[in-house]
């Protein structure tokens, strides 16, 4: 039911909030002159940091070599804090440009490495079977104030700094375990994104289940006022003999006899009997249309007749209606957008029950195959993970004449990123599609021009990359 257009808008919106806050961590800055205490605490904060990054397994500069058995440890490359230094731009600069790794040999990084690697704290940390963000902090600052605070040979090569200090030594522990710990607080948003995108999908599912148990409880309304009619002191022959056309319609039945509805019922129970004001308004809007009054005076009705009614009520009566898109902004945060798209899907599932002889079999799964599944949660880490990559690929672009690249509309920037990182990591998404709905969602979510300026910026990027022999798709 959830197609790859909503899975891509529901990742756009979360990495929006997400990269908004994750642009608020920033390395402690460097002190403006000061004490010599304070100058060495934060040229060994910065060391510190980066030979964490080295014991991931990352090569700061091109003539360091490899940690031995850190190509075969599945634990510490893998890690979110080092991770999410790794992708510091500022801390990337420093450790690029030599100034600050100058005191730390291969031999000493494979020393710190062999110490960790035969630590309480790192045994301890393998052995969990779900290594969170939680744990990955606290396996950190571990490391940071046990073992990098207290080993011998780092001290010693701490030692040979002009500026050194013990006090200035201390600080910077501390100061680099602070870190860490800020980190995990940022990183903590990144999980609460990636929940919340999950969470957003599944509320797309449940809308679409509400939508379609719509029809079932507008028709219990209405039957049971032509009950109650029936049963009136001075009942007319009207009401005697009503027309119960609508009340006997073949799709609501379906719906409502659906084994598939009632599991999704019984595990996500609902009731549109909270709303009666909403049920009450909608029914009479749609007894009022054109298309209830000709349904209700054609000679007979087929099951096909019986579906396109549904279908047209829904398109131009129900979907547009502010009523119920108040009401559902009322119920979930996450409906607000979903309405049209999940609209879609309710109205072609009427046009499955049509031509389907099993009326119970054929509303739409959660999702088409498994890698519709998958696809949301693979882009939105990708696309946050390689941020600062893409983000470049960008800048390569903008005419600093026109545009101030820090000034763009950050929703343009987390739009493009997302649809470089499907250019390219997804082969099989032709560059025609994933341009287009790209363009769509800064059309219908950024400013004015944005459909404009993305596409400009999109296809300059498809060229380059192209050219560098990175994008072989069509």
């Amino acid at each position: 039911m959830i197609n790859r257009v909503l899975i891509r808008i529901k990742v756009v919106q979360m990495l929006y909030s997400y990269l908004l806050t994750r642009g608020e961590f920033k390395l402690q800055p460097a002190p403006d002159g000061g004490s010599r205490d304070k100058r060495f605490a934060y040229q060994a904060y910065v060391d510190l940091l980066l030979m964490l990054i080295r014991l991931s397994g990352t090569r700061l500069t091109p003539d360091s070599r490899a940690i031995a058995g850190v190509d075969d440890n599945r634990y510490l490359p893998a890690n979110r804090i080092a991770r999410m230094l790794r992708a510091d731009s500022d801390l990337k600069a420093k450790g690029l440009d030599g100034s600050f790794v100058s005191l730390y040999n291969d031999t000493l990084v494979e020393h710190l490495y062999g110490e960790v690697c035969r630590s309480a704290v790192y045994r301890s940390y393998i052995r969990m079977k779900n290594r969170d963000l939680v744990e990955d902090v606290k396996f950190w600052t571990a490391v940071i104030r046990s073992i990098f605070a207290r080993d011998p040979q780092l001290l010693a090569a701490m030692r040979k700094q002009e500026m050194f200090s013990v006090k200035g030594f201390e600080d910077a522990i501390e100061m680099a375990a602070a870190t860490v710990e800020d980190l995990g607080d940022i990183t903590g948003r990144y999980a609460s994104a990636r929940k919340a995108l999950d969470r957003s999908l599944d509320q797309a599912y449940d809308l679409y289940h509400r939508l379609l148990a719509l029809p079932v409880e507008l028709v219990r309304v209405e039957d049971q006022r032509l009950d109650a009619n029936r049963h009136k002191y001075l009942a007319t022959a009207e009401d005697l003999n009503p027309n119960t056309r609508f009340v006997d319609n073949a799709l609501v039945k379906a719906i409502a006899a659906s084994p598939q509805m009632d599991e999704y019922l019984s595990a996500n129970p609902f009731s549109w009997n909270d709303d009666p004001v909403l049920v009450r308004s909608l029914l009479g809007k749609i007894q009022e249309s054109d298309i209830y009054k000709q349904y209700m005076a054609a000679e007979s009705t087929s099951m096909k007749d019986d579906c396109e009614f549904w279908r047209n009520i829904f398109k131009y009566v129900i979907l547009p209606s502010d009523d119920l898109a108040e009401a559902l902004e009322d119920m979930s945060v996450y409906w607000n957008d979903d309405l049209d798209i999940v609209g879609t899907f309710v109205v072609k599932t009427f046009r499955r029950l049509a031509d389907s002889d099993e009326g119970s079999r054929v509303l739409l799964p959660q999702f088409k195959d498994d890698e519709d599944a998958s696809f949301g949660a693979e882009l939105f880490e990708n696309t946050s993970e390689h941020f600062e990559e893409y983000r470049s690929l960008i800048d390569r672009f903008i005419d600093r004449r026109m545009w101030d690249s820090e000034r763009m509309a950050f929703m343009d920037v987390v739009i493009m990123t997302t649809a470089i990182c499907e250019l390219l990591n997804y082969p099989a998404i032709p560059i025609a599609v994933t341009l287009n709905e790209y363009i769509e969602i800064a059309n219908c979510y950024s400013t004015p021009k944005s459909g404009q300026f993305v596409n400009g910026i999109l296809f300059s990027v498809i060229n380059y990359l192209k050219e560098q022999g990175r994008l072989n798709k069509k």
